[in-house]
């Protein structure tokens, strides 16, 4: 096989690496990646990765013609390579799924990752717990990472309604004002709140009654971590992952029954989570 001006996989390698990646230009440093990867002596997947492959190949074909994808899209715009058996490599097994490859055929294929991946989702799953100081490998209830110490602050546990207008409000509101003030050696600001979690949506790591602090003002959008958003159109306030991949950024839920929320004009991220609590009736 001939690339780039008719060079052999080899030559271009040798050539390449005597150049050093670093002064190549883009088109050269993705080829360079993408032959390194093919160079590489591949291990045995094993019987799990099989499945995994298997089971996404045959969503892939269900669905193709009905979203209009097709293999070189997959992979030159959401796997960032220069061919279409970036994708095949994949779908036919010659290739082990990573949780970044499964995140980009979730998304073009609409499916949710423990559809076709059971053991990335929890990976996933086990992850997005560690972003917020959780701890879920090997045991079955969730346990809290210590944290530095810091001199607690009260804040007031409001409704998930109030929340959606809570930035106006917030200067207005005054101790008397909530039943139930919780403490956080965590800074959630001037305007932090707590909110109390509702349904099934961000389990198995935030269950239904397990307080949430938000932070509503100077907050950073990071992919990964965790955030309150207002629908525009409905009025519902919801709590969901923030990640953004490809270009484009979606709220996610944990709970893969759940659907993903592409982030639009319609919606608006109002706060940060930073801190939770457990339930009472867990402790």
């Amino acid at each position: 096989m001939a690339v780039s001006g008719g060079f052999t996989p080899k030559v271009l390698l040798a050539v390449l690496n005597f150049a050093r990646p670093a002064v190549l230009d883009e088109h050269y440093r993705r080829e360079y990646s993408s032959l390194m990867a093919t160079e590489q002596k591949k291990r045995k997947l094993t019987d799990e990765e099989l499945r995994e492959c298997a089971a996404l190949n045959a969503i892939y074909k269900a669905k193709k013609k009905e979203l209009g994808v097709t293999q070189e899209k997959i992979a030159i715009e959401g796997l960032k390579a220069t061919t279409q058996s970036a994708a095949s490599h994949y779908l036919t097994g010659k290739n082990a799924l990573n949780m970044e490859a499964a995140r980009v055929f979730a998304r073009y294929l609409k499916v949710r990752i423990d559809e076709f991946s059971p053991r990335l989702h929890g990976e996933w799953v086990r992850k997005s717990a560690a972003a917020i100081g959780f701890d879920l490998s090997g045991a079955a209830n969730v346990k809290e990472t210590a944290q530095p110490y810091r001199d607690d602050k009260e804040y007031p546990l409001i409704s998930w309604v109030a929340a959606g207008s809570w930035q106006e409000a917030c200067d207005n509101f005054h101790p008397g004002d909530a039943d139930t003030w919780l403490s956080s050696d965590i800074d959630a600001g001037e305007c932090g709140y707590w909110l109390e979690v509702k349904g099934p949506s961000m389990q198995p790591v935030f269950t239904p009654g397990m307080r949430i602090l938000v932070r509503a003002e100077n907050f950073d959008l990071v992919s990964g971590k965790f955030y309150v958003a207002r629908l525009e159109s409905t009025g519902e306030t919801t709590f969901k992952q923030y990640l953004r991949d490809g270009g484009a950024s979606y709220l996610q839920p944990l709970n893969s029954a759940f659907p993903i929320i592409p982030i639009t004009d319609d919606v608006r991220i109002i706060g940060r989570v930073v801190d939770v609590k457990m339930p009472a009736s867990l402790l």
